[in-house]
């Protein structure tokens, strides 16, 4: 049967109105092509990435040294001038760094005048920071056995020192580095193997994946009370990102998610350390918000997700949403192309950061007191202003998506006016999951739905580590030697990150 289309209408009226429709949908779906060739060609970020300009910043500097380095060993005078500058600059190294003694002595003491002995007046001290290549050591335990010559059923020896690894080859220090290398330096155990395989220490992937099962069982208890301690704060910060899982039965991978919980009060000056904690789920329905959050009162920081609406109209949550994906989403509009509806609403936001800048790290108090003064007449005129503009563009073009996106969420957006302790945006637990983020593009899936909750249990205190300034090397040895020895679960307070504080070395017999 062939198909016979519809002829089209000779009314004017009507004929005028389909075109109004086709070029609305045009101009969405050429929106829709420059937001996926943006994405996936262009920058993604509304800044530049740090990291992105830390790149071009060292080739410009390797640059000028270079050049610098020419006119040195051109003119001899300009090399002194600029020693002498960076003597005087450069600052003094770490004091509890080792300290190898080096004397650059004369060979003739003798006085070059009159041949007499000369005696020392005084010396010059220079510093300058050296580096040993990291090396293998092989730690040699011995248990020596005593016997009584009159009782020769008698032996007495020493009991074997709680390990991690019953039996096997490593150090606790050793099992910590390798966690650190794969979740917080995003190394998978393969490329660590081929590591340590060029100082002929061979190690399999699998004996490597072998100790972070075992490290990881170990830290479960640490992590549980991580995230406790963290639910117990009545300010949270959420997000969630995906986790690939390989799925054997189907030959190819699956898509789990890693949920982020983060409290960061140093900007109002709260009490609380900072800290996250991650969490794996099987999907991203909202029931994994509900289950994890079971508890918590309190404000919960989010982006748009509509689980976490959920959560809030069962439990005792208060939403406070995002203006940084707001921005977002009227960034892609500008950035491809003239958009004056657009650019007019980055301008009125680009106000309310700027208000943030001046207040961040003042108490909740003062922070609420100046929003109240300066944000809340910004806020409350932007969105009739968006409810104008909506009526006056196509409801199918990406502006309009853009536009209603944030008024159904206006009371969440606004909740910051009313509380000095709640930010602007939830950016804090967005820079905690782009290690996640680089983790995944390092190790491409988790091995397993158990590799996943590991990369959760390790990740959460390696990232909460780094957030207090502690050694997440140095903690997770100590942490595990402690927990291996006999720790209390009572005492898993004294574990924590923020708490840490490393054991007083043992005298060695």
């Amino acid at each position: 049967m062939s198909n016979v289309a519809n002829p089209l209408t000779s009314d004017p009226i009507a004929l005028r109105a389909m075109l109004a429709a086709e070029r609305a949908e045009n101009e969405r779906l050429r929106q829709i092509i420059k937001e996926l060739q943006r994405h996936r060609f262009g920058r993604r970020a509304e800044s530049l990435p740090i990291d992105q300009l830390l790149l071009g910043l060292e080739e410009a500097e390797q640059i000028e040294a270079e050049g610098l380095a020419g006119e040195e060993a051109a003119d001899l005078a300009k090399r002194a001038e600029r020693a002498r500058k960076r003597r005087v600059n450069r600052g003094s190294l770490p004091a509890h760094l080792p300290r190898v003694e080096q004397v650059v002595d004369v060979h003739d003491k003798a006085c070059p005048c009159c041949r007499g002995q000369l005696h020392v007046m005084g010396e010059d001290v220079s510093e300058r920071l050296d580096i040993v290549p990291a090396q293998f050591r092989v730690v040699v335990t011995r248990r020596p056995k005593y016997a009584c010559r009159a009782c020769e059923e008698v032996v007495v020896q020493a009991p074997v020192p709680a390990r991690l690894v019953e039996g096997g080859i490593p150090t606790e220090a050793t099992v910590a580095h390798v966690l650190v290398s794969k979740y917080a330096d995003h190394l998978p155990l393969y490329r660590q193997a081929q590591i340590y395989a060029r100082q002929g220490v061979n190690l399999d992937r699998s004996t490597l994946a072998d100790w972070v099962g075992k490290a990881a069982f170990l830290l479960r208890p640490v992590h549980a009370r991580l995230f406790e301690r963290l639910k117990a704060s009545t300010k949270l910060f959420a997000d969630e990102t995906t986790a690939p899982v390989l799925d054997p039965g189907r030959g190819r991978t699956k898509t789990g998610q890693l949920f982020a919980y983060a409290r960061d009060e140093r900007p109002w000056g709260g009490g609380d350390p900072p800290g996250v904690a991650y969490l794996y789920a099987p999907d991203r329905k909202a029931e994994q918000a509900v289950r994890h959050l079971q508890g918590f009162v309190g404000t919960l920081q989010v982006d748009g997700f509509a689980g976490y609406k959920v959560l809030a109209d069962r439990n005792a949550v208060s939403l406070a949403f995002c203006w940084s994906h707001v921005r977002g989403k009227f960034y892609d509009l500008a950035q491809a192309g003239p958009a004056p509806i657009a650019t007019e609403a980055l301008a009125r936001i680009a106000e309310l950061y700027r208000i943030e800048g001046d207040i961040r790290g003042r108490s909740a108090e003062e922070r609420r007191d100046i929003r109240q003064a300066r944000s809340r007449a910004i806020v409350d005129a932007l969105e009739p202003w968006m409810k104008a503009k909506l009526a006056l563009v196509s409801q199918k073009s990406k502006l309009a998506e853009a536009i209603r996106y944030a008024l159904p969420r206006w009371a969440g957006l606004s909740r910051f006016l009313e509380d000095g302790r709640v930010e602007i945006d939830s950016n804090v637990v967005e820079r905690a999951i782009r290690p996640i983020a680089l983790n995944r593009k390092n190790a491409l899936f988790a091995g397993s739905d158990g590799g996943a909750e590991h990369w959760a249990v390790i990740a959460s205190l390696v990232e909460t580590c780094k957030l207090n300034a502690v050694d997440p090397q140095a903690y997770l040895a100590d942490v595990i030697t402690r927990i291996v020895a006999g720790h209390p679960q009572s005492q898993l307070d004294e574990l924590l990150p923020w708490a840490y504080a490393p054991a007083p070395l043992k005298a060695v017999a």
